[in-house]
């Protein structure tokens, strides 16, 4: 059997993307891991060439840093044999806007804007010239609820389900695959990097396991799911929320303004 490629997958020295990691290699992908940590990579990387026999590379970066972003895109640029591109490196903050430090949430728009931007165009312009590949790009079901989340992070995870809504339609007719996941609570070091606790902040029925999410976004791209939302029992409501939203868009565009504006009451004021 051909081998499927080679996977280059981005926040993967823990968490979901280590997770992605196993789970890919024991699919037989070679691997192309990118983190900051270079410590936990080798680390991973040895383990999964002695299970699955695979080939991985490390790769250090800092993806806040638009120089090391470039270096990475360069790499999907000039590798032919990378198929697979995850996007899953981000992070977040546990204060309010409000209070919390402009720097601060200028570089979580970095990593989780800029950098997935860049290496998600990058993929597919050079996916939809070879007529083949795939993009998950890992967001948050923060992007469906603004009010409820920091309001800088819950935009950033936004920008990402919509760019990989959008660019769906632009790359499934050159054969490209792309797929967005959003992830709830999960066991990961996420929450502890921003100095708090998973499980102090939600209950045990809401936390998902790395692994278990993984199963099931893969699961879900190899069923052709563009929008994964794993903890999501039933795909009906998904599905009710993009037509009540596709059914918005004729009225969103018209030469006057809605009538509760009462606009025209007061023209002859």
């Amino acid at each position: 059997m051909a081998k499927p490629g080679t996977a280059l997958i981005t926040g993967a020295s823990s968490g979901i993307g280590a997770a992605y990691a196993d789970r890919l290699a024991k699919r037989g992908y070679d691997l192309v891991l990118v983190a900051r940590s270079e410590e936990r990579l080798k680390a991973l990387a040895k383990q999964l060439t002695a299970e699955t026999g695979v080939e991985v590379e490390v790769l250090t970066a800092d993806l806040t840093l638009r120089a090391n972003v470039r270096g990475i895109e360069q790499r999907l640029r000039s590798d032919a044999s990378i198929t697979l591109l995850v996007n899953n490196a981000g992070i977040g903050t546990p204060k309010p806007v409000l209070v919390e430090d402009v720097d601060w949430l200028e570089g979580v728009i970095e990593l989780n804007v800029i950098s997935v931007h860049r290496l998600t165009i990058a993929a597919a312009q050079i996916f939809a010239a070879r007529g083949r590949g795939g993009i998950i790009n890992v967001s948050s079901i923060a992007a469906l609820h603004p009010e409820q989340v920091n309001a800088t992070y819950t935009a950033t995870k936004a920008f990402v389900l919509n760019l990989t809504q959008g660019l769906h339609s632009e790359v499934a007719p050159k054969g490209v695959k792309v797929q967005v996941v959003l992830p709830g609570a999960t066991r990961t070091q996420f929450f502890s990097r921003l100095g708090v606790s998973v499980d102090e902040r939600f209950s045990p029925g809401k936390i998902m396991e790395a692994t278990d999410l993984v199963d099931a976004a893969l699961a879900g791209f190899d069923q052709g799911e563009l929008v994964t939302i794993p903890s999501l029992p039933d795909v009906r409501d998904w599905n009710n929320f993009v037509a009540a939203r596709l059914a918005l868009g004729p009225n969103l565009s018209l030469s006057k303004p809605a009538a509760r504006y009462c606009l025209s009451k007061s023209e002859g004021v």
